[in-house]
């Protein structure tokens, strides 16, 4: 599996908790749990995806910016991850913030896949990719198996 196809799994996953978190607004253990799901993954789709594909992508001129500009975002989630954590749940402030973080998570994935993925193609040759994609995987697999063991 190329790096792509790998990243696009995860995408998936992410649209899918954004989903059921968004689709859980009237339960808050349902909230709760995507909430969680959510987090997890995109803690280790980020992790993963800034050692496997950007540090590669940043070695090229072509695709430097877009992927400073992809880990400036990964922050700014991860920012609103945390301000939703010291939030209470039941506030509309934090129904607000579910919606802006599930805003910013599409908004990226989109951006990624229609954007910045044609441009990292034209600069790693498909043996590349495939690499690539192992690593991600494996840092991916790693990762999660280290926050349940934590969780």
């Amino acid at each position: 599996m190329d790096i792509f196809q790998a990243l696009l799994q995860s995408h998936k996953r992410q649209r899918e908790h954004c989903a059921r978190l968004l689709s859980g607004i009237g339960d808050p253990e349902a909230r709760r749990q995507a909430f969680q799901e959510l987090k997890s993954e995109m803690a280790a789709h980020e992790t993963a995806e800034e050692r496997a594909f950007y540090v590669p992508l940043i070695e090229h001129d072509d695709t430097v910016d877009e992927a400073r500009h992809a880990i400036a975002e990964h922050h700014e989630m991860d920012e609103m991850v945390e301000e939703l954590e010291e939030t209470g749940e039941g506030s509309a402030e934090y129904l607000e913030m579910v919606g802006k973080l599930v805003h910013k998570v599409e908004h990226h994935l989109k951006e990624e896949e229609q954007k910045f993925f044609p441009e990292a193609r034209k600069v790693l040759p498909p043996p590349r990719q495939e690499e690539l994609g192992a690593l991600y995987q494996e840092e991916h697999e790693r990762l999660v198996a280290k926050a349940e063991s934590a969780g």
